[in-house]
């Protein structure tokens, strides 16, 4: 999604979009609308999606108004918070690990009030915070909703976010979704598929849901099939095999197949039933269908290869079955079997090499190599019955078609025949061939799936998708929550000048952009011809008033008694024409000198530069002293943050600047000014009409509050009724025209014709109680 300018500039990251996107004029605000509009989050997606603290001041709006956005806009927005949340608020697993340990480790000696005590202070090392409840709280009437993508998107926001002990809740809304159609069954069923391997108590209560009908396609048999296999337990294993045992008779073979894999899974996991279920299989081996055999036979060669000793009747009467059995796999797997436990099978291993040494030049390439192995393991460990049988099928071996074979061929003559040119390894045969092998592993396909967000194309496909946002692991210490708290304060200018403080934070939480120079994301270094001349369509004019407000950057207590001030002295920066200039006073009020004031470690967002002040080598008791810094904030109101260091500590600060501290005033004639206003209209126009007090209604009361609020230029007007300022901004240059319109009834049009529509808005938000307070 590309949103652009007149420039064909995406309004998000400035990067050059093609020329018929320049119709596309969306978005005129950021963050802010949110709530109002899944596009607008899907845009932030696509863009900038790593800029998490574009969301800080919008997460609790989000939260609470979540329940009103559109359908589709609620799944993108809770995808967005799911990753915002893993970033910002520690596990809440680990009181459940904590205390699950704790009763392991519970003493048979120890009394209950003991155990109580222990279990409480477990419980108090986790509080979650405030907005991680706000979140799991808002989501959870939405499992309710009857879109299917969304009852998926919380059932994975729980998964990632909840106390294990409440995800609990998502399981009957995602069994209420198997009465969907066959492809939302489908996505359902591999997400619980994942969830029923980490927590099968989940999914328990609702075993029989999982049973596979007639009429369900071979998909969802075998995701059903996948998930019962995962709740199996001692309790459930004698129901689940005559489930099982009807489900191997099906006509579906495929499906069949998969159902003898999942019984060789229920008898490794759960050892009551190995037997029943290695009987059972062997039993399968008599079945017509070759497909069946087969599968059978791989899956009881697994198990054999678990406990070997104790099974070698079975092996025999694999062996005895060898001549029925046509699928290479299946013969494949029973050779390996009597080579590797030929030892055991004394008397038929030989005669099953001479058989199938007859059949060699017409077995497939997957059972020749099979026999190669087989009579090289019966060389080593019976060369009297088995030597000139060997060499026989290695003979046929090196003349055989595929290159393979040969090549195989070679190397067991080499190794297991040793002569003048045999290297060092044949010593050692005995010990390749026969060496003890582990037996595998029969696990679950979805095992691994679970690195991946549950309910993303990428767990799907069980593969990384182009665009896929990986989940961060949780904070070992989780942020500081005062990021997300929203104060709302009006600018309030007194006669005298003086002014309270206006929070910017959260204005400029929607302005920020991502992986541009311009931080605002409208515009970059490479500004198009258009712009260039605007820039020189208006001189930078000396300040006309310069406020005397200092911000706090840091407080003597926290600053163990070094305390710093800043304010921005409307000055072009010396340091760099696109840097604001800022001046930093530094107390020290303590009755020792400090030594070492310096910048230390910076933590600036893309695009950002700082000019920092030369180290002061001592500052005495009780005194101060003023520097002056450089900051290219990008035409953004984005905070700048960086370590303020002294010879023994490290403090962490940040400036951030008001909109209007990023300008430069211009001087303009009216026709100047009216021409350029003329050439940014639609998009580039931004308007509120706001009633303005009776004593802010005269020219010089307009002119002085406005200045104070913003460093604008006057443009003269020959008009009562009409008052123009222009400046520019300081990192790119664009022009900033904003117009007062008194009107009748006390009321005022303020205008505002810039390119950097987003710093519009929000100036404009800054001007309008400008002038409607007393």
């Amino acid at each position: 999604i590309y949103v652009c300018n007149t420039n064909g500039k995406c309004l998000l990251c400035s990067n050059i979009t093609t020329p018929f996107l320049k119709k596309i004029r969306y978005l005129s605000v950021g963050l802010k609308f949110f709530s109002h509009s899944g596009s607008v989050v899907m845009a932030f997606e696509e863009v900038c999606p790593d800029r998490i603290d574009l969301i800080h001041k919008n997460y609790r709006k989000l939260c609470n108004l979540l329940v009103d956005v559109e359908e589709w806009g609620q799944i993108v927005i809770i995808h967005m918070l799911t990753r915002y949340a893993r970033t910002q608020f520690v596990s809440p697993w680990k009181t459940d690990e904590n205390v699950e340990e704790e009763y392991n480790e519970n003493n048979f000696y120890e009394s209950d009030e003991e155990q109580k005590e222990k279990d409480q202070k477990v419980k108090k090392n986790y509080a979650m915070d405030p907005d991680h409840r706000l979140l799991l709280r808002n989501t959870k009437p939405l499992l309710q909703s009857r879109n299917a993508a969304v009852v998926m998107a919380v059932a994975q926001l729980y998964w990632h976010l909840a106390p294990k002990s409440e995800a609990g809740i998502i399981s009957k809304s995602l069994v209420r979704l198997l009465r969907s159609n066959r492809e939302v069954q489908y996505i359902v069923l591999q997400n619980i598929a994942t969830m029923s391997i980490q927590r099968k108590g989940m999914f328990e209560p609702y075993l029989k849901s999982f049973y596979v009908r007639s009429t369900d396609p071979t998909m969802i048999k075998t995701l059903k099939l996948e998930i019962m296999t995962n709740l199996a337990n001692e309790a459930n294993i004698s129901t689940l095999l005559r489930e099982f045992q009807t489900y191997v008779k099906s006509q579906d073979k495929q499906f069949a197949a998969a159902t003898i894999q999942a019984i060789g899974r229920c008898a490794t996991n759960i050892t009551e039933v190995t037997d029943t279920c290695l009987n059972g299989l062997v039993c399968l081996l008599s079945n017509r269908d070759e497909i069946v055999v087969a599968e059978s036979v791989v899956v009881i060669k697994k198990l054999l290869q678990t406990q070997p000793a104790h099974h070698g009747e079975i092996i025999k009467h694999m062996a005895k079955l060898l001549d029925n059995i046509t699928v290479p796999v299946a013969r494949a797997s029973i050779l390996w079997l009597i080579g590797e436990y030929c030892e055991r099978v004394p008397k038929i291993a030989p005669d099953v090499l001479r058989k199938t040494a007859k059949s060699f030049i017409n077995e497939d390439d997957l059972v020749k190599l099979q026999i190669l192995n087989l009579g090289a393991k019966l060389y080593l460990t019976n060369s009297k019955q088995t030597k000139l049988l060997t060499q026989y099928v290695l003979n046929l071996g090196k003349y055989d078609q595929s290159y393979d074979i040969r090549d195989r061929t070679r190397f067991i003559r080499q190794l297991i025949v040793p002569n003048e040119k045999s290297g060092a390894l044949s010593k050692y045969a005995k010990k390749i061939f026969l060496a003890q092998k582990p037996a595998p592993l029969l696990e679950s396909p979805f095992k691994d799936r679970d690195h991946f967000q549950l309910g993303t194309l990428s767990h799907t496909l069980n593969s990384r998708a182009t665009g896929y946002l990986e989940l961060s692991d949780w904070p070992e210490v989780a942020p500081d929550p005062a990021v997300r708290n929203v104060e709302v304060a009006e600018s309030v200018y007194s006669e005298s000048g003086s002014e309270s403080e206006k929070e910017h934070k959260e204005e400029s939480s929607g302005e920020e952009s991502s992986g541009s120079s311009s931080s605002t994301g409208i515009s970059s270094d490479s500004e198009s011809e258009e712009t260039t001349a605007k820039k020189t369509s208006g001189a930078v004019t000396t300040q006309v008033f310069v406020p005397t407000k200092t911000h706090e950057m840091l407080h003597r207590m926290t600053g163990k008694g070094l305390s710093a001030h800043y304010q921005f002295s409307r000055q072009p920066c010396i340091f760099g024409d696109r840097m604001v200039s800022v001046q930093v006073t530094l107390t020290n009020t303590t009755d020792q000198k400090i030594d070492n004031i310096h910048i230390g470690e910076k933590k600036l967002p893309p695009g950002m530069r700082m000019h920092e002040f030369n180290p002061i080598e001592c500052l005495d008791p009780e005194r101060s002293v003023t520097v002056s810094m450089g900051i290219d904030f990008c035409d953004s109101t984005q905070t700048a943050s960086f370590q303020l260091c002294t010879k023994d500590d490290h403090f962490s600060v940040s400036i951030q600047p008001p909109v209007g501290e990023l300008l430069l005033p211009v001087t303009m004639s009216e026709k100047d000014f009216k021409k350029e206003q003329g050439m940014l209209t639609g998009m580039n126009e931004t308007s509120a009409t706001i009633n303005v007090a009776p004593q802010n209604s005269t020219g010089r009361v307009i002119i002085e509050r406005l200045m104070k609020a913003a460093n604008l230029g006057v443009v003269p007007s020959g008009q009562d009724k009409i008052h123009r300022f222009a400046a520019k901004t300081v990192h790119s240059g664009s022009l900033m025209l904003v117009t007062v319109e008194l009107k009748e009834s006390s009321t005022a049009q303020l205008i505002i014709n810039t390119e950097k529509t987003v710093i519009g808005s929000v100036l404009l938000r800054e001007l309008k109680p400008v002038l409607s307070q007393g």
